[in-house]
């Protein structure tokens, strides 16, 4: 039997909207995903250890700030230092597409902006890591 996967839904930084992250994380349990949620005003660091010790397949970065070219390099970069680095980094939030293709390019796997449906972001991460695990996707 193919373990749930696990994801950590991470505020990050001084942003304090957490209404949208508190949806998709509601949405992927409903899934049958198995969520973490970070809780607050996290830092990139604390964020990667969290994402290590709870062994998730996804972090997932709510962010309005405006802070994302500033805050989700140095996950991916913790991550990787931490040895996670196969643990997939989404970013949600207001993010341009020009910020969008230049955190792809840093590690980055996908970033939702307003407008993704719940079920297309579920459809997603189940076939990404389907995928990162060498299964079908279900």
């Amino acid at each position: 039997m193919t373990r749930r996967i696990r994801v950590l839904i991470a505020k990050v930084g001084m942003d304090g909207h957490d209404r949208g992250a508190k949806v998709i994380a509601r949405a992927l349990r409903d899934a049958g995903m198995e969520v973490i949620y970070s809780g607050l005003f996290q830092s990139p660091e604390s964020t990667a250890r969290m994402a290590v010790q709870e062994d998730v397949d996804l972090v997932g970065v709510s962010i309005l700030s405006g802070a994302h070219m500033t805050l989700l390099p140095p996950i991916r970069q913790e991550l990787d230092r931490l040895g996670g680095g196969e643990i997939l980094l989404v970013a949600g939030g207001t993010i341009p597409p020009d910020d969008a293709a230049a955190l792809k390019a840093q590690g980055v796997a996908e970033v939702f902006t307003p407008g993704h449906s719940l079920e297309a972001i579920v459809r997603w991460i189940e076939a990404q890591v389907a995928a990162a695990r060498g299964q079908a996707a279900w």
